[in-house]
């Protein structure tokens, strides 16, 4: 499946160490004494080194465990302070000096110069076999790096097997994670985490040092529109956005003491980093594991481009939508994690879809509806957007409004904007929100020149409020509206607002209550079951041309446009409604109840 990168050295956690080494029942026989560098005791081993005399110094190159008895060295002080500088500049890992033989002591110099250098020098007061203290070093050694390939193997075979299964990237990190025994974060390029697990560990916990790492104040590091706009995101615009993170990026996440972390990328192109925070060593070593992880998604990444731009808001919209999580502080930490900061900021739900025929592609339509809403928001804004999981069961069986036609699944977004943004001032009568002004803006810039004219992009804004409790409220009640009349537009974008619709949102955020539901059946039903009969007098649009006459109760001339039907047929339907309800259609309270039981069964 993937070349592995190439091995690394083994981990202090499963290499020999001189404290490992001291503890051997070879070298204890021979009552050791730490005398200088007490210290580096933790100093790895590459190998271990008889060396007797002076000659063998400049050979050594670095890291060895020295084993010497001192015969030939010089007894002058010059000529052991010059031996000190040589043994000590081959940087060795440890000195074990044998007494007895040429020294009854370790000589002062090589003391002070072990000492200063932080390198251990050992006294061995008894006679040891050096030959098997070097035997069973080595064994340890081979034994560790055995141990240590083994395990690499073992990690590159389970990676190649998710790389052929097309496993998902988060099963890939929980993989990791399950390797590791500590909790693995991917990050994209603009430090937003794109998956995370960590079986065990609370999300506040783990992915603090990213959510710490949002900019509170709205600046333009981990924007709305980093890393491109989700399917059908030209190369170049990618291309673009991350070049602008990269230049405006926010404060780096620090990660705890013991922490790792790995770049992913590929081809020269970094996408992000794979981090693992402290756990238990590993016999490949973390660094090795992570690194082996990281490949596998580099290449992950190139098979499938979009797939990191889709998981991450899948899954905190799922997460949010289904109440999967224990605390407020539990999903905030997520939400600022992968972009979306909350605190002193000013927060609401919205959707976007496309009405009528694009004239492309739908996957293009929702490439392009995506691409211009992030612009929209950025750079002071931030956005999670995506493609409504439930939009094909929930909006199958909800009319569109009078005259238009059915609309495809919408794009779902969390918006969050700094307290004096503009785009979310309060609203006011028969004015285009500054958002949608700006949307259209970007839409024109990105639309097809072959789109049709009739095509518009429908945005509904949920009320705006501060804190985690009123954004998921804002979702919830935009999304249970559906897709209601515009009360505003601009361009190629008509606007629906919570703000002004009040009671639409209100009566839609509750319309799956039973109760509600059999009110709405028990007002409309003599005009269902007309509209379902067939034959002659049965037009099939009663409840069609009721919406739009409640539109525009006072203008019924306008109500028959909307509706599409001359004026005298559109008095005629109106008349057979008031006979069939048996109600007066200019009553005020009648109005009221109709317009709320037409809301409530969407």
């Amino acid at each position: 499946m993937f070349s592995a990168p190439d091995p690394a050295p083994l981990e202090a956690a499963h290499a020999v160490s001189v404290a490992d080494a001291l503890a051997l029942p070879e070298l204890a026989a021979g009552s050791p004494e730490v005398v200088a560098g007490a210290d580096g005791l933790q100093r790895q081993l590459r190998w271990a080194h008889v060396v007797a005399g002076t000659s063998a110094i400049p050979l050594l190159e670095g890291g060895e465990l020295v084993l010497t008895t001192g015969a030939g060295w010089p007894t002058d002080p010059e000529g052991l302070r010059r031996l000190a500088r040589e043994l000590v500049a081959a940087e060795p890992a440890a000195v074990i000096l044998e007494l007895h033989t040429a020294y009854a002591e370790p000589p002062a110099p090589l003391v002070r110069a072990c000492e200063a250098a932080g390198i251990p020098l050992v006294a061995l007061r008894r006679e040891v076999r050096f030959v098997q203290v070097t035997q069973r070093i080595h064994q340890r050694m081979l034994a560790l790096q055995t141990e240590a390939l083994a395990a690499r193997a073992e990690v590159h075979t389970m990676l190649t097997e998710l790389g052929l299964n097309r496993s998902p990237v988060d099963y890939v990190v929980e993989r990791l994670s399950e390797t590791l025994d500590a909790p693995v974060v991917l990050e994209d390029s603009a430090e937003r985490v794109v998956a995370w697990s960590g079986r065990g560990h609370d999300p506040e916990s783990v992915l603090a040092p990213w959510s710490r790492a949002t900019d509170p104040d709205g600046g333009a590091g981990r924007g709305a529109a980093d890393d491109g706009a989700g399917d059908g995101t030209t190369r170049t615009e990618a291309h673009g956005s991350r070049v602008a993170s990269a230049a405006a990026r926010s404060a780096e996440a620090v990660l705890p003491t013991g922490s790792e972390r790995v770049p992913v990328e590929a081809q020269g192109e970094r996408w992000g980093r794979l981090s693992a925070l402290p756990g238990p060593p590993h016999p490949a070593g973390r660094r090795t594991v992570l690194e082996l992880g990281a490949f596998a998604l580099a290449l992950g990444k190139l098979a499938d481009d979009r797939e990191w731009l889709q998981l991450s808001s899948k899954r905190l919209f799922d997460v949010l939508l289904s109440g999967r999580y224990r605390r407020d502080a539990e999903l905030a930490t997520q939400l600022a994690a992968a972009g979306l900061p909350l605190e002193g900021r000013v927060l609401l739900g919205a959707t976007l879809r496309g009405i009528g025929d694009f004239g492309a592609h739908d996957s293009l339509e929702h490439a392009i509806l995506e691409t211009a809403l992030r612009r929209a928001v950025a750079p002071e804004g931030r956005a999670i957007i995506v493609t409504d999981p439930g939009a094909g069961a929930r909006d199958g069986s909800r009319a569109a409004p009078p005259g238009e036609a059915e609309t495809r699944a919408p794009l779902l977004a969390l918006l969050s904007f700094p307290q004096d943004d503009p785009r979310v001032a309060p609203a006011q009568a028969a004015a285009t929100p500054p958002l949608a002004a700006r949307l259209a803006r970007e839409l024109d810039m990105l639309l097809p020149s072959t789109t049709p004219k009739a095509w518009r992009a429908h945005l509904a804004l949920g009320a705006a409020g501060t804190g985690l409790r009123s954004l998921i409220a804002s979702m919830e009640r935009v999304r249970a509206a559906g897709r209601l009349r515009a009360v505003a537009g601009a361009g190629r974008v008509t606007v629906q607002q919570a703000e002004r619709q009040a009671l639409a949102y209100l009566v839609r955020g509750i319309a799956a209550d039973p109760e509600v539901q059999e009110f709405a059946a028990e007002t409309l039903g003599p005009l269902i079951a007309h509209d379902a009969a067939s034959g002659p007098g049965h037009s099939g649009d009663l409840l069609r041309v009721l919406g739009a006459y409640l539109e525009h109760p006072a203008n019924r001339s306008l109500a028959a446009q909307r509706a599409r039907l001359s004026r005298s047929v559109f008095y005629q339907r109106l008349a057979l409604i008031e006979d069939l309800l048996g109600v007066d259609l200019s009553d005020g309270t009648t109005i009221a109840t109709l317009s709320v039981a037409l809301l409530a069964r969407g």
